[in-house]
């Protein structure tokens, strides 16, 4: 097993370097081949090649900037208090019903007070028994890293790595230079790309760099947009990939804006930060610490796993609720005008004070019949 994973983190770098090799070939195309050998040399036109030549590497450095960040971020660690200690997976272990194993869970995670709104979609706690944890919200579990990762969106190929919490502004930021720097390169090499395909050039290497390297620009912008205009999308309603396929389920059921802030601009400053001035920046201005999120208003009181309401919501089959004495309910409803009929069970409530209109409900096992 370790020369298979040793194996697959080899293999993981392949896309890395496919893109690297990809980036170097681009370089020497359009420097070399076009604004050098092409343009000041052949043309003559110095001061063209120079202004292509500087926003040619503006957008190359916030385009490889962005993009090693992605890849070299490391993620951030489950805070040390989702783990368990070895008494505690004694006593989970030890349990071979998952729902006993479920209540051990709930009465650890209710004596350390961890903010856990999320459940399973059984309505379990979300436990991680590769990495002996309680996933915190929107955490999950990577089987490529091998690893719990905080607000994990997916895990990318093209990066190597999983993007997530400590990297996931990043990766936006990737795919928004990623695409300027191909535009710009389509932009700027069409009108020689229309001069080489129409007339005949001596130098036959350069225009099929300069061909090759336009065609490959395109090819790059509409799959790098497609991507860019889904995660912008994501990040306006603060929803991971993961959570836009599989809504995160609290306890009202499956709910994709669990997690929104109420509005485009709030869920867009939760991923880029507070200050304009570093939205475009490759560095980390993400809020939070990965573990603590905001809750809609209508889950911060009844979505909390813990809750005493929701442990009686939990309690056994054969558990009986509290029952009330009869003569207590006769008197609790007889108030106010209300008629009880203890033979066919009826309860006669009237409507408007000193008036004939009354609603008549007939007490029944499970359910409550009326007529007006």
């Amino acid at each position: 097993m370790g020369a298979l994973k040793s194996c697959l983190r080899i293999i993981g770098w392949v896309p890395v370097v496919f893109i690297s090799a990809v980036i170097i070939w681009a370089y020497f195309a359009y420097v070399i081949e076009l604004c050098i050998f092409t343009i000041s040399v052949e043309q003559e036109q110095y001061g063209v090649a120079v202004l292509l030549l500087i926003v040619f590497h503006f957008f190359l450095t916030l385009f490889l900037w962005s993009y090693y960040k992605t890849i070299f971020t490391p993620h951030s660690p489950v805070p040390g208090e989702f783990y368990l200690t070895s008494d505690e997976m004694q006593r989970v272990e030890s349990e071979d019903r998952a729902r006993e194993q479920q209540e051990v869970l709930k009465e650890i995670t209710r004596d350390k007070a961890l903010p856990v709104y999320t459940r399973t979609f059984s309505g379990g706690i979300r436990y991680c028994h590769n990495c002996k944890i309680i996933k915190p919200d929107r955490c999950h579990h990577c089987s490529v890293c091998d690893r719990c990762i905080l607000k994990m969106d997916h895990h990318c190929p093209w990066v190597n790595n999983c993007v997530g919490y400590s990297n996931y502004k990043f990766f936006v930021l990737f795919l928004m230079y990623a695409l300027f720097f191909c535009l710009y390169i389509c932009i700027s090499t069409l009108p020689y790309f229309i001069q080489f395909w129409k007339e005949i050039s001596d130098n036959m290497a350069a225009r099929f760099h300069i061909l090759f390297l336009f065609l490959a620009g395109i090819m790059f912008a509409i799959s790098v947009m497609i991507l860019l205009c889904m995660h912008l999308r994501l990040s306006c309603v603060n929803q991971s990939t993961l959570e836009s396929f599989r809504a995160p389920i609290f306890r009202h059921g499956p709910d994709k804006d669990g997690f929104s802030r109420g509005s485009a601009s709030g869920n867009f400053r939760d991923i880029f930060g507070e200050s304009r001035g570093s939205w475009c920046l490759p560095v980390f201005t993400t809020a939070g610490d990965g573990v603590n999120w905001p809750i809609q208003a209508r889950d911060q009181d009844s979505d909390r796993l813990l809750d005493d309401d929701r442990d009686e919501d939990l309690a056994s089959p054969g558990e009986e609720s509290p029952s009330r004495d009869p003569g207590q309910f006769k008197e609790s409803i007889q108030a106010g005008g209300t008629n009880y009929n203890s033979t066919n069970n009826d309860v006669v409530i009237p409507i408007e004070p000193n008036t004939d209109d009354t609603v008549q409900l007939v007490l029944e096992a499970g359910h409550i019949a009326g007529q007006t």
